[in-house]
């Protein structure tokens, strides 16, 4: 198994275990068809997502100058959190969770969602008792999540390849260099496999590949 020399799991939240690209997709589209831009397709989100958000904000057209990107922000994530519980677990996680559970691993979340919601929707789905610290934002804007991860190095204490961090974003990617750990990514979140694959990572194609 991938993890059996590893002391420490840390998991990415949205679109790694929590399966929400759908909906982040129809709640962009509207809010682009309320502002009269054009809307896309999943391939196209998933080529033009980023972190931080606001940078995909901008790449697809909004002009801050007229709406502020907090305002829009905040528009899209009052839809999210009214609709959050639509979205579901990707298939097999629960299984890979119990798994490096009953190896001894320790587990961790760091993500870029809001810590209020985040242990909301982890009580939700019954995964709490897998994680020794769940860490989110203190906002909702998704930015950087850098500062929160080499917080959470410092608590957990590892060395150098001690520690696997598993996410679907190239900042996932980024956010492990800067902190001393491994990286591989799951191509079926919020990025398409090609960008993932020019961080040099191992990328597989969803959680059951994983395992």
């Amino acid at each position: 198994m991938i993890f059996e020399n590893y002391k420490h799991i840390i998991w990415d939240w949205n679109g790694t275990i929590f399966n929400d690209v759908d909906l982040c997709v129809e709640l962009i589209n509207n809010l682009l068809a309320s502002h009269g831009l054009p809307t896309i397709d999943k391939p196209k989100y998933k080529k033009v997502f980023t972190i931080p958000v606001k940078n995909y904000y901008a790449d697809l057209g909004f002009d801050f100058s007229k709406n502020s990107f907090e305002e829009l922000g905040s528009l899209w994530m009052d839809d999210y959190e009214a609709r959050k519980f639509e979205c579901t677990l990707h298939e097999g996680i629960t299984d890979l969770l119990e798994k490096i559970k009953l190896h001894g691993i320790g587990q961790s979340i760091l993500s870029a969602y809001s810590q209020h919601t985040l242990e909301e929707l982890i009580r939700h789905f019954g995964l709490t008792k897998y994680f020794t610290h769940i860490v989110g934002l203190d906002n909702i804007y998704a930015e950087s999540k850098l500062h929160l991860g080499k917080e959470l190095m410092k608590r957990l204490g590892n060395g150098k390849g001690e520690t696997l961090l598993i996410g679907d974003t190239l900042h996932d990617f980024e956010v492990a260099k800067e902190i001393g750990a491994d990286c591989v990514l799951i191509s079926n979140g919020h990025q398409e496999k090609e960008k993932l694959k020019s961080s040099g990572a191992a990328v597989f194609d969803n959680i059951k590949e994983l395992l």
